[in-house]
């Protein structure tokens, strides 16, 4: 079997594909630098003998990282637990993907991994929008060029700025009220939040379209909260939440 790892700022999301190439299982893990890497050890370890899985099983790994400081931790705890070495997404690794950036560095693997497997799943063109801790809009066009995107907050990190950034907002929950025009502050918040953000990708979406002539772009969203963008309104094509780990082995295999 194969490990892929996927470090988000928020989550570690963690999946194990079969022989065939199938997504056999996943799971989560919070992320926290602060951890040892014992600590991941054992929470890896927990979570596999939960599932029934055997490490022995384990015959390789790949790992895509946001966060620089846990790269080194997790290549030492997947060569402890497996004893294998995984192949960390960076620059010089082979995905399919043309890199069409001005500074490829600067690129976070996490929009790749996702692009990656949209487009060998649904092809491309596409516009490529990921609901995480930050929102962002990847673009690859027919050629299968990564040609650049966009990146803003996220939708609880929206709500979470504006009660660190204020004297007597409130911290709310992700509920989409029943109005736009709200009679109470929690709802007036998650009104703006919520509603501006269906109006915010919808206007990316048209834009990216009529600046990069991709009028026919497959429109694909990932990440756990996508759903409460298509629920108010039916903007995507595709909502696809195991991109990132789908992508994961598609370049792990482009790699061995």
């Amino acid at each position: 079997m194969v490990l892929a790892v996927d470090i988000g700022n928020t989550n570690i999301k963690i999946g194990l594909f079969d022989v065939n190439g199938k997504l056999a299982k996943s799971f989560k893990m919070s992320t926290d630098v602060k951890r040892t890497s014992d600590e991941y050890v054992a929470l890896l370890l927990q979570l596999l003998n939960h599932s029934k899985i055997d490490e022995k099983s384990i015959d390789g790994a790949i790992v895509s990282s946001v966060i620089p400081q846990l790269d080194y931790t997790f290549t030492n705890v997947i060569k402890y637990c497996f004893g294998v070495k995984p192949l960390i997404v960076g620059v010089g690794v082979k995905t399919g993907l043309a890199i069409r950036y001005d500074f490829p560095r600067e690129l976070g693997s996490d929009r790749i991994i996702t692009c990656v497997a949209a487009a060998k799943q649904y092809g491309a063109p596409l516009i490529l929008v990921d609901f995480g801790t930050a929102t962002t809009f990847n673009v690859v066009n027919e050629r299968k060029e990564f040609v650049g995107g966009a990146i803003t907050l996220g939708l609880k990190s929206t709500i979470e700025s504006l009660a660190n950034c204020t004297a007597k907002l409130p911290n709310v929950e992700l509920e989409t009220p029943k109005k736009a025009v709200a009679q109470s502050t929690g709802k007036a918040i998650q009104s703006g939040v919520i509603y501006g953000t269906v109006g915010q990708v919808k206007y990316m979406i048209d834009r990216i379209k009529r600046e990069t002539g991709l009028l026919n772009a497959k429109i694909i969203a990932t990440g756990g909260l996508s759903h409460i963008i298509y629920n108010v309104e039916p903007l995507f094509d595709y909502i696809d939440r195991e991109l990132s780990l789908k992508g994961l082995y598609e370049i792990y295999t482009q790699n061995i």
